[in-house]
């Protein structure tokens, strides 16, 4: 903190410039395009899985903010990590933000493919083969390209942001307020033309997949759903990222964090309840898994025989509204995930040049990775690298199975901060807490524990990534973090002064 202080960074936002980014950060990908797989993971069911996945962020949130507060600095869970419990779990903790970051990056990457083809349909008719909008299917078995091949347009989208951000474009406060306004306008308008339109026969049978899914399946019911769905409110953290840019974050972060969880939460519920209503969100056959190669070719047969369920749709709010004839609105919900959607891609590869360049200036990864470019003042090198991993990522994968392994590395990081919060306590109960989490023994606990649950009620894929990656990147800390260490190394100078350090997710010029 005492180093922090000396950055140039100017403190300039106050409670509802946080709350904007917030649900900025948070609404994307998630509600627009997860409905879908939440349908079919959960059926109606997946209005639970809204409430406990946003319940168990609450509690995160809650973890959060008393770390944010009491370490107001760039980095997010990897600089409480770090603060707490060493370097070493703090490794671990950044490596799995890359998950989180950039393999969300691609998932939005996806899901804006979907709405744009989707809209690009609509108005001219015009379609591309399905060989070149979607990537194959995938399961353990390897994967299946008779439904597609390489998913293009999310190729374009990635690389597109990731030049932009080469190049220096950063959001202004302005240009984020209007994003938010469209994202938060498009959903007002889709429960205001869907709740009138709700049958209740369409809610029966609840829980066709249970709470837990059929046996012998992993990652299905409303539990499942509930892993998947976790993904939507995913950006939260987003807001702890941007303490150094806060006036007065023991008070302005926790109203932050909380205050766009729970301005999304209400928003998600009413549109699943809308989704549910309108159309019907049962499973095409119980327990088939989104995205698998099973799950495509029972939609692939549905389309066939003229059906269009919730399930199998690329754009499930623009469906919906299509459905139930408004295709106006549909269009309108389209153009709004095709303007909205970019700018969360571009808030995750802010974030994973952010991670890195804290790592990079722990002495974690080559500093080299964290060169400036002379003219451009951004971090060109690390940028055009997770641009180029994202882009490969949209292409090859759909967007479930995506934010499910993005799920992983979340969950994990979730699961470090809510053990820090505890630990801090014990080892330095004096220590002040501008904000305090209410009943800490209860709260963290329960935080940790749900991110457990959601962990292992994720697809088996998905839970395979996380250990292998794991695996992967303590062989890169002890090959070369471990060495180059600046604590290992007893360097104390650090590069917080930099006036070159590139601005954090979301920073509001």
């Amino acid at each position: 903190m005492a180093t922090a202080e000396k950055k140039s960074l100017h403190r300039s936002l106050g409670p509802v410039q946080l709350t904007l980014l917030g649900v900025g950060a948070i609404i994307g990908t998630g509600i627009f395009v997860l409905t879908a797989a939440a349908a079919q993971k959960a059926g109606p069911g997946m209005m639970w899985s809204f409430a406990i996945a946003g319940f168990v962020c609450a509690v995160a949130a809650l973890c959060y903010s008393e770390l944010a507060a009491m370490v107001p600095v760039s980095g997010s869970a990897y600089t409480y990590t770090y603060a707490v419990v060493g370097e070493t779990l703090a490794w671990m903790v950044g490596w799995a933000l890359i998950l989180e970051y950039a393999v969300a990056a691609s998932a939005v990457s996806v899901g804006w493919s979907g709405y744009f083809m989707g809209l690009l349909k609509s108005l001219t008719g015009f379609e591309l083969p399905a060989a070149l909008s979607a990537g194959p299917g995938w399961s353990l078995s390897g994967p299946d390209f008779s439904h597609g091949i390489i998913n293009v347009p999310a190729i374009v989208v990635a690389l597109s942001v990731t030049l932009l951000l080469m190049r220096g474009t950063k959001e202004s406060a302005t240009f984020n307020a209007i994003l938010v306004a469209i994202k938060v306008a498009a959903l007002t308008m889709f429960v205001i033309l869907t709740i009138p339109a709700i049958n209740g026969e369409h809610f029966a049978p609840f829980t066709p997949n249970g709470w837990f899914g059929p046996a012998g399946t992993s990652g299905l019911g409303v539990v499942g759903a509930a892993a998947s769905i976790f993904f939507a409110y995913v950006g939260f953290d987003a807001v702890s990222t941007a303490a150094e840019e806060t006036k007065n974050p023991q008070r302005n972060v926790p109203i932050g964090l909380i205050g766009s969880l729970a301005l999304c939460t209400v928003f998600y519920l009413l549109v699943a309840a809308g989704a549910i209503g309108a159309i019907g969100a049962q499973p095409t056959a119980l327990g088939v898994q989104p995205g698998s190669a099973e799950f495509a070719a029972q939609c692939s047969a549905l389309l066939q025989q003229g059906q269009t369920p919730l399930v199998c749709s690329n754009e499930a709010l623009a469906h919906v509204l299509r459905a139930i004839n408004y295709s106006w609105a549909g269009d309108l919900i389209g153009l709004a995930a095709n303007l909205a959607l970019p700018s969360v891609i571009l808030m995750m590869l802010y974030g994973q040049t952010r991670i890195f360049f804290v790592m990079a200036r722990d002495g974690l990864l080559p500093e080299k990775l964290a060169t400036v470019h002379p003219k451009w003042k951004t971090p060109h090198i690390v940028t055009m690298i997770t641009g180029v991993f994202v882009a490969i990522a949209a292409a090859l994968l759909p967007v479930g199975q995506l934010a499910d392994i993005s799920n992983s590395g979340t969950l994990f990081a979730f699961f470090m901060v809510s053990l820090a919060v505890l630990i801090l306590r014990v080892r330095d109960p004096k220590r002040v807490r501008p904000f305090r989490t209410p009943i800490v023994w209860v709260v963290a606990p329960i935080s940790a524990l749900g991110c457990v649950v959601l962990f292992f009620n994720l697809p088996t894929e998905a839970m395979l990534v996380l250990p292998i990656w794991g695996i992967l990147g303590l062989a890169i800390y002890f090959a070369y973090g471990y060495r180059k260490s600046h604590v290992g190394r007893g360097i104390v100078d650090t590069h917080e002064d930099d006036a070159d350090i590139p601005a954090p997710p979301g920073t509001l010029n």
